[in-house]
């Protein structure tokens, strides 16, 4: 069985590859990414702050705001970068005191389309029966 590349359920998610020459610059390669990264999502959303975390195994947290978790997921070398409302235990506490989640769904309604054409370079038609996402690289 086959599979795609993750990012949390309910993202706004952009899609991209990482490219690399030999097998040994992988590593150097994915810390540029996600340094490439940081800095442009700061550039566009200056609420985002610098976070290193996790949403699961795969998700990687690589900034966060008030509402919003921004990362990246790898398989193979397809990227996924996404943007998703946080769903940590303190933004859960601050949710139940007062409502944020009406606010985090707003926030990211606004940057979708900005976000996707930030960080997005092909597009998903769809996934197969076994689980394989099927993309196009958009027209420049």
């Amino acid at each position: 069985m086959g599979r795609s590349v993750s990012y949390p359920s309910g993202a706004i998610v952009a899609f991209t590859v990482l490219e690399f020459e030999a097998e040994d610059d992988w590593e150097f390669d994915y810390e540029w990414l996600r340094e490439d990264l940081r800095e442009r999502a700061a550039k566009a959303f200056p609420s985002l702050i610098p976070h290193d975390g996790w949403r699961g195994r795969v998700d990687r947290i690589l900034m966060r705001n008030a509402y919003a978790d921004f990362g990246v997921s790898i398989y193979g070398g397809l990227v996924a970068v996404w943007i998703v409302e946080r769903d940590d235990g303190a933004y859960r506490d601050a949710d139940w005191r007062a409502a944020r989640s009406p606010r985090a769904k707003r926030w990211l309604s606004q940057i979708a389309s900005r976000f996707d054409v930030m960080f997005g370079d092909y597009d998903c038609l769809g996934h197969m029966s076994n689980g394989e996402g099927v993309y196009t690289k958009r027209a420049a």
